[in-house]
């Protein structure tokens, strides 16, 4: 999705879209590579490296330069999916469990933290500008925690969701003979764990401005989705084999 659609579409519809053309695009690869034709896999091996460092770098890179909270999780969302693809890369049943599991564990985030992006508001309606966003944890310290929470699981950090993803499909690749792409991804993530932090940083660590945005009251609906996304964060970061053993039993379907 073009980082632009994300900043002017609605944020709803944002969130689910960054969320399910991934699913879609990489359980149709999936099929494509495992199923339809696997003997394609090696000979789009170079291209997959080529895509998947592009894609690692670029979006992290770009994302570090973005002031706007939409446009920063599009680009971000771009680097995501070239972490996703160094698993499909590693072409083993490992690979396939980690896509599967890192598809869940981006999902549950993605929509979890573009609900939150809906509650923050000024009188022009959201706050997308960052700094917009500055002191939000003295303003409402419970959305600038959550929101904490899956920006955490974005970067990596352990105990995320996000770090156990990241692990999965970094030791599968390598596993799989492409251990400098993991290198690559490392240092990819570490880029993208500064944009990340430099958020969490401005919501905890600036001043409230006097003319800074409302946090609105959730609909149900958006608070059963952050609760969500919240605790299955935590859940697959703090107890990740259970579902990696359930993403393996059901990679057997696209193998």
């Amino acid at each position: 999705m073009d980082p632009g659609v994300y900043q002017g579409a609605p944020t709803p519809v944002t969130g689910f879209m960054a969320a399910a053309t991934k699913v879609a695009a990489f359980g149709a690869l999936l099929r494509l590579l495992y199923v339809a034709l696997p003997g394609l896999t090696w000979d789009l091996r170079p291209v997959m490296w080529a895509v998947a460092i592009v894609t690692m770098l670029g979006g992290a890179i770009v994302a570090i330069t973005q002031t706007d909270i939409k446009r920063l999780l599009a680009y971000s969302s771009i680097a995501h999916a070239g972490f996703i693809l160094a698993g499909v890369i590693a072409a083993n049943p490992e690979g396939i469990s980690s896509v599967l599991f890192y598809l869940l564990a981006y999902s549950f985030v993605t929509v979890g933290a573009f609900a939150v992006v809906t509650l923050v508001r000024d009188a022009g309606g959201e706050a997308t500008h960052l700094s917009k966003w500055a002191g939000l944890g003295r303003r409402s310290p419970l959305v600038a925690a959550v929101f904490a929470v899956f920006l955490l699981a974005f970067a990596g950090i352990p105990l995320t969701s996000g770090f156990s993803g990241k692990f999965a499909v970094f030791k599968a690749a390598a596993e799989g003979g492409a251990g400098a792409l993991v290198v690559v991804g490392v240092l990819s993530s570490a880029v993208a764990a500064f944009f990340y932090i430099r958020v969490i940083v401005l919501m905890f660590f600036s001043e409230p401005k006097a003319d800074g945005p409302t946090v609105a009251v959730p609909s149900p609906l958006t608070m059963t989705t952050i609760a969500v996304g919240v605790a299955v964060t935590l859940v697959l970061g703090l107890a990740p084999q259970y579902f990696l053993d359930l993403a393996s039993q059901a990679g057997v379907f696209v193998r």
